[in-house]
């Protein structure tokens, strides 16, 4: 029979330590409760015996909660913690999660609350710790992430996982830079994103950091994930004309092409998309563009349109008709559009072959 877990519960309030204690008896795990009204009194029973979990309020007199979590995380890594406040702010959670607390909560205030709760600590009992990243409960990398910009952050992540390392920089709300072994920027991101178990800490922010990554948290989360979700796929999926041909095997024959959009002519709205997140919002602006463009032509008595390239911060835009609708290409920063006009020719000679 394994062993019952234990749980340290921390409140200057002799009343609430009574009632989380009622509360959390109520476990399926049958943890052994302990209770502590003071910080340097949680700490020294932290030293004395090991525990599963603390659960602990913030405000507090003498050592608050944060002085304390921030002592735990050092010397416990392992401790589970729970932070169990009636403070309810966006930064002050992102603070708190930064310290690597796995679970923020406000304290419940009706019985469904209570029992989402429990659910939650229960998870958080029985959940194997080298499963996901510490500091977060039942949160991914990405929620990280999303956390940190959201909460317009400046930060660098650091992540673990086994012998690797890497780091992500965040400025005001977006990623700027990544790096881990050799890698930089984005291919450093999309890395360090395929780990699927680790620790994080953060670290305080590098202001002269220079920036390797211009694209958008979103886009390089949504990005990232659909590179995820072709490489996953890529073996289940039939090649096209002929073996080996497939559209993600093509795309990786012309450096510095990241997406294929091909839309289909009118009337048809439909189309076909390879590598690219989201792809409804960039066929519809694909479109649009396309059809003021042939517009000014036709005014202009210019002809037909023969290509178009878009240079941007993030990403350049290549856009040329072809036999089975307008072929929108989305090409690394780096590409002239010169480089995008001669490798537009090879991308499309190799998709038609």
């Amino acid at each position: 029979m394994s062993e019952r877990p234990k749980i340290l519960l921390l409140d200057d309030d002799q009343d609430l330590l009574d009632l989380y204690r009622e509360i959390l008896s109520q476990l399926p795990t049958r943890p052994e409760i302990f209770t502590s009204s003071t910080g340097p009194r949680a700490i020294a029973m932290l030293e004395a015996e090991p525990f599963t979990m603390m659960v602990s309020d913030l405000n507090m007199p003498k050592m608050d909660g944060l002085q304390v979590l921030s002592i735990v995380r050092r010397k416990w890594p392992d401790l589970r913690t729970v932070v169990l406040t009636s403070v309810l702010d966006e930064q002050f959670r992102s603070r708190v999660y930064g310290l690597g607390v796995d679970l923020f909560w406000q304290k419940p205030g009706s019985g469904e609350e209570i029992k989402q709760f429990l659910e939650c600590v229960e998870s958080l009992l029985g959940r194997d710790a080298q499963q996901g990243f510490r500091g977060v409960q039942s949160k991914s990398l990405v929620d990280i992430i999303q956390l940190e910009c959201l909460s317009q952050n400046s930060i660098v992540l650091k992540i673990t996982n086994g012998a690797h390392h890497g780091r992500i920089w965040i400025q005001t709300g977006e990623v700027i830079h990544s790096s881990t072994g050799e890698l930089v920027g984005e291919a450093a991101f999309r890395r360090i994103l395929s780990w699927k178990a680790g620790n994080f800490e953060t670290l305080p922010h590098e202001p002269h950091q220079p920036q390797t990554i211009f694209n958008s948290y979103q886009g390089l989360l949504l990005e990232t994930a659909q590179a995820q979700d072709e490489a996953n796929s890529q073996a289940a999926r039939p090649a096209m004309n002929g073996e080996g041909n497939s559209p993600m095997g093509t795309l990786e024959k012309v450096p510095g092409a990241e997406y294929v959009l091909i839309l289909r002519a009118a009337p048809d709205p439909t189309f076909d998309a390879f590598g690219l997140g989201h792809p409804e919002t960039t066929a519809q602006w694909g479109r649009h563009l396309l059809s003021q463009f042939r517009g000014l032509g036709d005014r202009l008595q210019a002809g037909p349109l023969q290509a178009m390239e878009c240079l941007g911060p993030r990403r350049n835009v290549a856009m040329a008709p072809d036999q089975k609708g307008d072929f929108c290409v989305g090409w690394a920063p780096d590409q002239s559009a010169g480089d995008m006009q001669e490798s537009m020719k090879k991308l499309m000679a190799l998709w038609g072959s």
